[in-house]
């Protein structure tokens, strides 16, 4: 499989490549994430945004398979992106408390060679409890929520917070694994070549 440059430095997301055993290097692109955030619908938002991540780092690499990734959460019509700050983070997820939101990922992977891309979309439902201005208060003053869409991680802290979800779990920790598979299989690639020979590399104890 050609080399695949993730243009994040998320670190969310490459604990997801690495656990589904795909090899990739982290190359972050510097697009600005707010241009066009107005955009009606966050499906196409995210799927141009993260299209444009992935050309900027492609244009500059001019080789390896590139995968662009943006996420939104998207309640009554308005879409979250990241908090500035604790108090953004407060109202946010004061805003989420106690009803139902979608988290939606945008994916591009961009051949750096010869241009050809593939896009693709995940959406999962998400129901969040009603949450005590205590227990909010208690999770900003972690840092936790600060760079995160709609924040709040639901790998982390927030699992309190979440009552259950309808769709792909790791797209709303930032990268749904099920659509990326689609994406490199429409580019001829075989994301699990490589299983047999990491045999059992990086497998931990608590595996």
């Amino acid at each position: 499989m050609k080399e695949l440059i993730l243009a994040s430095a998320s670190p969310r997301r490459a604990r997801l490549l690495r656990q589904v055993g795909i090899p990739f290097r982290a190359v972050p692109a510097a697009v600005d994430e707010s241009a066009g955030r107005p955009d009606p619908d966050p499906a196409e938002l995210v799927v141009r945004l993260a299209l444009a991540k992935a050309r900027w780092v492609a244009a500059r690499l001019g080789e390896g398979l590139v995968l662009g990734a943006d996420t939104v959460v998207a309640h009554r019509g308005e879409i979250l992106v990241k908090p500035r700050g604790p108090a953004e983070a407060r109202e946010m997820l004061l805003r989420l408390s106690g009803g139902a939101h979608s988290v939606f990922t945008g994916l591009a992977l961009v051949d750096a060679a010869t241009g050809r891309c593939e896009t693709g979309c995940a959406e999962t439902r998400v129901w969040m409890r009603a949450l005590e201005t205590e227990l909010i208060d208690a999770y900003v003053a972690t840092d936790e929520p600060v760079d995160k869409a709609g924040a709040y991680g639901i790998q982390g802290k927030a699992a309190f917070f979440v009552e259950k979800i309808e769709g792909c779990y790791s797209n709303v920790v930032g990268l749904p694994l099920s659509q990326l598979y689609l994406l490199l299989a429409r580019m001829g690639l075989k994301p699990w070549s490589g299983w047999r020979d990491a045999g059992g590399e990086g497998r931990r104890a608590d595996d």
